[in-house]
C-alpha cells in the first residue's frame, strides 16, 4: 500500500473472485501509477480457490489476498477511482465517496455461481479471468465517468 499513489478501489459484493482477479491484473499493468485495492460490500470468508488457481496459471499470485469490507476504505483513505465489477455491488455501493474522481462500472459474470463439473467451473473462471484482464489492460481514469456525473439519464 502506497499513500503516494492515487488509490483505485475495485468493488464486488463478496470480494472473493472478480474483484480479486481485477486487483491482481490492475496491479500488474498499472501498479506503478496506482495503489490498487479491492473490497466487497458483503465480503466472503476467503478468496475463491478457483480464482487463485486461474490467476496462478497466468503468473499472478493472489493466494495471500483476503476479502475486505468496503467500509475499511470509506472515510479512512481518499479513494480516487472506483471500479465496480458486479451488479450487486453496483446496487449496494455507497453513493458518496469523499474524494472520488471517477466511477467505472464493469460488470462481469460471477464465476462462483457456475454449475457443472469441476472442469466446466474451471473453464468458466478462465473465461471471466480473461475478460477481466482485457478490461484492466484498457482501464484508465481518463476514460472513466466522473464520479459526480448524473446517473440514469440517457444521452
Amino acid at each position: 500500500m502506497s499513500i503516494n499513489k492515487p488509490l483505485v478501489l475495485i468493488l464486488c459484493a463478496g470480494n472473493s473472485c472478480r474483484s480479486q482477479m481485477a486487483e491482481g491484473f490492475l496491479r500488474k499493468y498499472q501498479g506503478d501509477k496506482f495503489d490498487v485495492q479491492s473490497a466487497g460490500t458483503q465480503p466472503k470468508e476467503q478468496v475463491h480457490p478457483l480464482a487463485v488457481e486461474v490467476m496462478a496459471e497466468v503468473g499472478i499470485n493472489i493466494s495471500h489476498h483476503r476479502p475486505k469490507s468496503s467500509m475499511n476504505y470509506l472515510g479512512h483513505r481518499p479513494v480516487r477511482h472506483i471500479l465496480i465489477v458486479c451488479d450487486k455491488a453496483n446496487m449496494t455501493c455507497p453513493r458518496i465517496w469523499p474524494g472520488a474522481l471517477t466511477r467505472t462500472y464493469l460488470p462481469f459474470d460471477d464465476p462462483a455461481a457456475l454449475e457443472g463439473s469441476d472442469e466446466e467451473k474451471l473453464e468458466g473462471f478462465r473465461e471471466v479471468r480473461d475478460e477481466i484482464e482485457q478490461a484492466m489492460r484498457a482501464w484508465s481514469p481518463e476514460k472513466a465517468e466522473p464520479w459526480f456525473a448524473k446517473r440514469g439519464e440517457t444521452e
